[in-house]
């Protein structure tokens, strides 16, 4: 099973959902919308929606026949604080090895 890390980096590995997020960045948007820049069908952007939403990066609500979208940033800030953890402990590593070459 997934985790929710990996989630996220599967769908923030595409241009076109990074596209998205930085477009809900701006604010809540229509599906429709979001799909005007594409050179795809409603139906591909609408996929790219699901896997959005499957990491939890987007939030979907209804109005009538409308659908809106909002980006939800906590799975971003769950990556990022799984990537500055990964840094330091490379970074305290690659500075070990350093300075075990240095004592030589």
């Amino acid at each position: 099973m997934q985790t929710s890390l990996d989630h996220t980096l599967t769908a923030l590995a595409d241009p076109t959902r990074r596209a998205i997020l930085q477009r809900l960045a701006q604010g809540e948007a229509r599906v429709t919308e979001l799909a005007d820049p594409f050179a795809m069908s409603l139906n591909g952007v609408s996929k790219h929606i699901r896997m959005l939403e499957r990491a939890d990066l987007v939030r979907r609500r209804h109005v009538g026949r409308e659908h809106f979208l909002s980006l939800n940033p906590q799975p971003l800030d769950e990556a990022a604080a799984w990537i500055v953890n990964q840094r330091a402990l490379w970074t305290a590593r690659l500075d070990s090895l350093e300075a075990l070459l240095r004592a030589e």
